[in-house]
């Protein structure tokens, strides 16, 4: 992983250099995951291709483990530095020291409070403008439960530190060829239709569709709805959902300008002639969305989150405890992360508006 990585084609933002005085943030995420080796691929494919600079905010320990580590770890006390670190090594910036030694694939809990420490800390230096955006690296949600965190996942702790409600944020999975975002998304299948209700739709169209302006820089975005059930509910005989949720919303918030086709089978939804209608997909579930994003584009996909004030993408992929340390995790996704991340700052007007 100390090799140089090629730079991953994926830009499923608006293109220019953007703002480039301040670094990203990318937190170190859970310090016995392939968060410390992929973030030091990422600084090779950043210097082999000059990409803007990026910092680590976390604990230096976390790169102790990362074998065959030639990169030196420049520490910081101030993100306006790390550009010149950037040159030499990977500038971290310390929110909190470990409490335990990183054995990677070997998760500890004694650690919660630094991964956790290291997003607050990442997402204050956002807020404050002092970065321009923020990406993550995984984290292992049951670790930090352990360690009686009481938020369900990243994304609804980040609408938390900016003073949102958890259903605020809204996710994005972006690649090289689809933007899909589902309406809902960790809940158990069964409990989707209750969860599908005309507010939530809403929100969520209306969130796709202002930051696909102001992030995104789509000026008329086309948006592609999915129905919840087999061909769209096939005029009530698979279901009533399309009719009694979906139609309404989407007739309403035609009337107030957005461009949205739908309900539509989400099973014809995803070929290249479907999707060259649309800039991006809303789903109503969770894999309705991400099958097939992740089928078109596995390595390259990125996890966006739409609704703050803050830009924040992650990798799509999890702590891999099982590839830690092997060198083995490809970064194609962490750097597309940055790379979208460095793309959607860039926009001058990429303040949203709360809906």
């Amino acid at each position: 992983m100390t090799e140089a990585v090629p730079a991953a084609p994926v830009d499923p933002a608006p293109s220019g250099g953007g703002d480039r005085d301040r670094p990203l943030a990318l937190t170190m995420g859970d310090p016995a995951g392939v968060g410390p080796e992929l973030a030091l691929a990422a600084w090779h494919a950043a210097r082999a291709a000059g990409d803007a600079p990026f910092l680590v905010v976390g604990a230096a320990q976390a790169f102790d483990a990362v074998p065959g580590r030639a990169v030196p770890i420049v520490a910081i006390d101030d993100p306006a530095k790390a550009a010149q670190a950037f040159a030499t090594g990977l500038p971290v910036l310390k929110a909190a020291d470990l409490a335990a030694q990183p054995v990677p694939g070997r998760p500890d809990v004694a650690n919660a409070p630094a991964t956790i420490a290291a997003i607050d800390r990442a997402v204050t230096l956002a807020r404050a403008g002092a970065v321009a955006g923020l990406v993550t690296n995984p984290i292992a949600k049951h670790v930090l439960r352990a360690s009686g965190f009481a938020h369900a996942g990243h994304t609804d702790y980040l609408a938390h530190l900016c003073g949102r409600p958890a259903d605020a944020a809204v996710m994005m999975l972006a690649g090289r060829h689809l933007r899909t975002v589902p309406v809902t998304v960790h809940l158990p299948l069964a409990h989707v239709p209750a969860a599908l209700t005309p507010e939530r739709l809403t929100h969520v169209l209306r969130t796709t569709h202002r930051e696909l302006q102001t992030r995104f820089g789509i000026a008329a975005p086309r948006l592609a709805v999915t129905g919840l059930n087999p061909h769209a509910g096939e005029d009530g005989m698979l279901g009533y959902e399309e009719q009694r949720v979906i139609a309404p919303v989407l007739d309403r918030l035609r009337g107030e300008g957005l461009d949205l086709a739908g309900p539509l089978p989400a099973d014809t939804l995803f070929h290249a002639e479907a999707r060259a209608g649309y800039d991006a997909a809303v789903a109503m579930y969770h894999d309705q969305a991400l099958i097939p994003v992740k089928a078109l584009d596995f390595f390259g996909t990125v996890n966006v989150t739409l609704g703050l004030e803050i830009v924040r993408t992650s990798p799509d992929h999890g702590t891999a405890f099982d590839r830690a340390g092997t060198n083995s995790a490809r970064p194609d996704s962490l750097i597309a992360a940055l790379r979208l991340a460095r793309a959607m700052a860039a926009r001058a007007d990429a303040t949203p508006v709360a809906s």
